[in-house]
């Protein structure tokens, strides 16, 4: 007995000298508590919205403050026309329009009703129902207090306008977040795991001692994983169109460019882990936790990043499945060309560059 519990003892501390091992076992489940406890909000929070008010008066000035007041609407800005609200949903500025018509107090004082129009931003179908939630609440709130104040029932109505989702669904959410999702997959984390094994074989050093230069083999052994990529991007955009009726308002050549950018910036990504990384095991492990797992819950897939804490919302600036999936909305659901997305896009190409140069040197040190 006394020899099973040295036994025991000695491979505690070679667990323990394995630094790698000892991240990955305590390291993951701790990430995966903050991500999950922190990106999983069901609440609202700093949701930018615009104002079209026709009427200027006692009444809509009112309930825009309770709304401002209220912590979960951000205002960023007073509109003149309608054209001026579509111009800011197409940029991605506001998430929320508000309109009130003319003579909005007389209405409501003389007809005892008035109506107001939600314009929402339905590309995120869980944002829009909760956004339309919290308004409807908080105007209704002011009109049942407006009855008691002026002893007379008094209503206010909404008019509500879902903007490039109109039947809700939730596959125009989905289908960008999966396509993102996939293409990070085998873009980056096959590719890591590939390369990681031909390190972990010795092969990767036959290969390097053979006449094709250290740049021409990783460009090789990445090179399926981009045309396996782009014939995904194929199926899924022939799967969600024809099956589940997404569609594509805008180019579908940027669309397809955007799409190849992208995976460049993902295949650039798997270098990266597969330089640092000594074995397959390593490469699957920060694959899953650095890619994955944040592509999932901070990316804007599936929880609004508005909604997290700042910290996160900052984090989620370095991940290209944020930028990627705000290009996909504003191709297929808004219809916007590139004039729309022309940051987005440079943020990527300036990630794929990155990401290239340090891994290129990464692997021309190690190898």
């Amino acid at each position: 007995m006394k020899k099973f519990w040295g036994f025991v003892i000695k491979e505690c501390l070679h667990l323990l000298r394995d630094y790698r091992t000892m991240i990955i076992l305590v390291g993951m489940p701790i990430a995966q508590v903050i991500l999950f406890g922190f990106a999983i909000r069901n609440e609202l929070d700093s949701l930018r919205i615009g104002i079209l008010d026709n009427s200027r008066d006692n009444v809509t000035t009112e309930i825009t403050s309770k709304l401002l007041s209220s912590g979960y609407f951000i205002l960023d800005g007073y509109f003149n026309r309608h054209e001026e609200i579509e111009a800011a949903f197409e940029g991605g500025r506001i998430k929320e329009a508000v309109v009130f018509g003319s003579s909005f107090a007389e209405d409501i004082l003389r007809d005892n009703r008035a109506d107001i129009q939600i314009i929402t931003d339905a590309s995120e179908p869980n944002m829009a129902n909760l956004a339309l939630s919290y308004t409807s609440g908080i105007i209704q709130n002011y009109a049942a207090s407006l009855s008691e104040e002026q002893q007379i029932p008094l209503s206010i109505g909404t008019e509500v306008k879902m903007l490039y989702n109109e039947e809700m669904k939730s596959v125009f959410m989905f289908v960008p977040g999966i396509m993102a999702l996939i293409l990070m997959l085998i873009s980056a984390m096959m590719t890591s795991i590939t390369i990681a094994r031909e390190k972990e074989l010795g092969t990767l050093e036959v290969l390097l001692a053979s006449p094709l230069k250290p740049l021409q083999i990783i460009l090789g052994k990445v090179a399926p994983y981009l045309l396996l990529s782009m014939i995904n991007v194929a199926f899924i955009l022939i799967v969600s169109t024809t099956v589940f009726g997404m569609p594509i308002r805008g180019s579908l050549l940027l669309l397809v460019a955007e799409c190849a950018l992208f995976i460049m910036t993902a295949l650039s990504l798997g270098i990266l882990i597969s330089a640092i990384s000594n074995s397959m095991q390593v490469a699957m492990a920060i694959s899953l936790v650095g890619l994955m797992l944040p592509t999932v819950l901070l990316s804007g897939f599936i929880f609004p990043v508005e909604n997290m804490p700042y910290a996160l919302q900052v984090f989620s600036h370095i991940l290209p499945a944020k930028w990627f999936l705000i290009i996909i909305k504003n191709i297929m659901l808004k219809g916007t060309g590139f004039a729309y997305i022309w940051k987005e896009t440079g943020i990527l190409l300036f990630m794929t560059a990155v990401l290239l140069t340090v891994s290129i040197k990464k692997f021309k040190i190690r190898l």
